[in-house]
């Protein structure tokens, strides 16, 4: 009896044993599935790209990608933070104050920078920044990526919002696509505008240019779309986060090489998910309006944080030491590079 239970405690071992080498040897790294979100937006490219393309399912092999819109980033945060998503493509704001406020982001690339532009209503009299004064501006959403931008350069000018006890009018959370309205019905006389929706109200002939993208505070370094994951996820799957980068960089050198198809794409898209299309004009002259990218520029980010901070949009002191990590970026360039 004593012999028989021996034997049976030793097999137990050795099968115990046999689990934990093979799990060892891949690394925690086994999915079936890997969840990955963006928005249906023009700076989002080199999500919709990579969709469009299959170089998300040719990466990533047996791992099947799911991948999920959202509205905006409160959603996409929301949803990383509860387990639902696992990577994907969002702008910096919701992801710094997440990071501030403790939660588990790690920014792996851009994937785009720039695509702000500053536009006021062709009969609101404003031609310049100086001109806000007594004015009223709008933004996507309060505290946003354009706002900031925005509001750093009228204090730079000594002008701040009512907000601060200033004379400029701020009216936040303003949806791009409300935009034309309000300034047909004069509710609002400027705009800090994600593109390509600044471009859109120009060639609507309903506003002028006051700041072009690449005059925008941070214009050219500061990225409008970044692709992020949780740090957790980062160090459980690490080849699984090497696949969806691969993706990501030929989305990206795809998108700088082929604009004429990727707009299409875009737009394709953004038609299939909201119902509706931009004319083809729009997006030629937005696209070049931002930089679709995986250059990032952690001290731009830094920068903006600071801003955000010193006009009030952020309570604590930022220090975003952390939150950006591009070694596995790095990494697979380097063996992009090595292959060729």
């Amino acid at each position: 009896m004593r012999q028989w239970s021996f034997s049976i405690l030793l097999i137990l071992l050795v099968s115990v044993g046999l689990v934990g080498c093979g799990s060892s040897e891949t690394g925690g790294d086994e999915l079936d599935q890997v969840r990955i979100g963006y928005f249906p937006n023009l700076d989002h490219a080199a999500a919709i790209v990579g969709i469009e393309k299959g170089f998300f399912e040719a990466a990533l092999g047996d791992v099947e990608p799911e991948f999920i819109h959202f509205p905006n980033g409160n959603d996409f945060i929301n949803a990383l933070d509860a387990g639902e998503l696992d990577i994907g493509y969002v702008g910096p704001g919701p992801v710094i104050n997440y990071f501030l406020g403790g939660g588990d982001v790690v920014i792996l690339s851009s994937a785009a920078n720039g695509a702000t532009l500053i536009v006021a209503h062709k009969d609101s009299g404003i031609q310049s920044l100086e001109d806000f004064a007594d004015k009223s501006f709008g933004t996507p959403g309060n505290g946003c990526t354009h706002n900031v931008q925005l509001e750093e350069m009228l204090l730079e000018l000594g002008l701040k919002s009512n907000r601060v006890g200033g004379n400029v009018e701020h009216q936040p959370r303003i949806p791009p696509a409300s935009v034309a309205s309000l300034f047909e019905s004069g509710q609002v006389d400027a705009y800090a505008a994600p593109e390509p929706w600044g471009t859109y109200l120009v060639e609507e002939g309903l506003a002028n240019v006051v700041v072009e993208w690449d005059e925008v505070e941070w214009g050219t370094t500061l990225s409008s779309v970044v692709l992020v994951s949780t740090k957790d996820f980062v160090e459980k799957h690490p080849e699984t986060v090497e696949k969806v980068l691969k993706a990501h960089i030929q989305s990206v050198q795809f998108a700088q090489d082929n604009q004429e198809e990727t707009l299409e794409m875009v737009n394709d898209r953004i038609y299939a998910l909201t119902q509706e299309r931009l004319p083809e004009q729009v997006l030629d002259k937005a696209w070049e309006r931002m930089a679709v990218t995986y250059e990032t520029h952690a001290d731009a980010l830094q920068e903006w944080a600071d801003s955000s901070h010193r006009l009030g949009f952020i309570d604590v002191e930022p220090n975003l030491d952390g939150l950006v990590d591009t070694s596995l970026l790095e990494k697979v360039l380097s063996s992009e590079v090595a292959s060729k």
